[in-house]
């Protein structure tokens, strides 16, 4: 099997081939990024309005094979939606959220499962493990069934219990534990190691950046291929933050937009699990673990993130900055634009509603800016 892709790693720029399962690099333990060697012509944009609305209308920009049939529950292209109410309180001139609640699975988790399961299924993968504050353990459930493979989920006991639910209505077998999703990603890895079954934690293979890379795909088709002027992310483990980062540049050296689209973006965090924000203020080029994580966002609370370093150079290259925001304030910031607007936000797309509203007072969002806020779930997942 020949590929058109190889593995660089983020942190030595070692090099490995595309074949078998890729955990992390065995040289310095960071994550592996996928490099292509072919670019996609721009006159290729045209033809994409002819494909079917998913992720997989890219597939020139993705991992796989020609001919090869994705593992696919029709994930991706979902809506912008314009929040003109919001505009004009914060006197900005567009806010757009990305609806990510649309999924098969109901978040953005589908893109990234879809894409790794895709890749580890062709390798030989049949039985799969991760950890999960929630959406990714249902992500995994539901396309390790569509794969027909076998899936264990490892979730903190305080998870939301209609997640917990989700995992089970997919025939995955869960494992319920006390401690943070770092106990849990300790737990999965040390099954693997025992029975075989491949890890597809965050950023601990290569594939899940590439699906959550759509993001940005996305963005850019549905605003013309004009990239908006700021992008707020719910960041807990940070696939999606870099995934966008990644297609951002790979448009630009493509000359799919121009050269000077380059979002800033920012990451969102929960006063109470902070890590990234933390690593900002420092001016820190790495991560340090968050001793005491608690958030009513599930999805924020990673306080040890394998992807600290690649999320903080994100940032520095694009200009952008890091915020946290209180509990109150994510989950009033939610429930307001769902009661308003009619979407069912979850408590991380709350938390990114909570940041712009914070960066628009202070200036740091400008006036003129278009910006585009995440919505990383749907809200009704998190309610019992």
């Amino acid at each position: 099997m020949t590929f058109d892709w190889r593995l660089t790693c983020s942190g030595c720029d070692a090099e490995s081939p595309a074949d078998g399962l890729p955990t992390v690099c065995d040289r310095c333990g960071a994550p592996w990024l996928v490099r292509y060697a072919r670019r996609p012509e721009p006159a290729l944009r045209a033809a994409l309005a002819a494909r079917p609305a998913t992720m997989w209308r890219y597939r020139e920009w993705l991992p796989v094979l020609p001919g090869e049939e994705p593992v696919t529950l029709g994930e991706g292209m979902t809506p912008l939606v314009r929040l003109r109410s919001l505009e004009r309180a914060l006197g900005l001139a567009e806010v757009w959220i990305k609806d990510e609640s649309q999924n098969p699975t109901g978040s953005f988790k589908a893109r990234g499962m879809a894409a790794a399961v895709t890749r580890a299924v062709a390798a030989g993968a049949r039985r799969f493990t991760t950890p999960t504050a929630g959406n990714a353990g249902v992500a995994l459930a539901a396309y390790g069934a569509r794969a027909g493979a076998a899936v264990r989920v490892y979730a903190p006991r305080t998870t939301p219990p209609r997640l917990l639910e989700q995992v089970g209505v997919h025939g995955a077998e869960l494992q319920v534990q006390d401690g943070h999703i770092g106990d849990c990603g300790r737990a999965s890895r040390a099954w693997a190691a025992e029975t075989g079954a491949f890890d597809v934690s965050t950023l601990r293979e290569p594939y899940r950046i590439e699906g959550k890379k759509t993001l940005g795909l996305e963005i850019a088709e549905q605003m013309g291929w004009a990239l908006p002027d700021v992008i707020l992310y719910p960041t807990g483990g940070g696939t999606g933050l870099i995934g966008m980062w990644k297609a951002f540049d790979e448009l630009r050296r493509a000359g799919w937009v121009a050269e000077t689209a380059r979002p800033r973006l920012v990451s969102v965090q929960a006063t109470g699990c902070a890590p990234v924000v933390r690593a900002v203020e420092a001016a820190a080029t790495t991560t340090e673990p968050w001793a005491d994580p608690v958030t009513a966002a599930s999805g924020l609370r990673v306080p040890a993130p394998l992807g600290g370093a690649l999320m903080l150079r994100a940032l520095r290259e694009t200009g952008g900055t890091a915020v946290a925001v209180s509990d109150d304030a994510l989950l009033e910031a939610a429930g307001r634009v769902a009661a308003g607007e009619g979407l069912d936000m979850g408590p991380e797309g709350g938390a990114a509603i909570a940041a712009l509203e914070a960066l628009s007072r202070t200036g740091a969002i400008g006036a003129r800016s278009r910006v585009v806020v995440f919505n990383t779930g749907a809200g009704w997942l998190y309610r019992s």
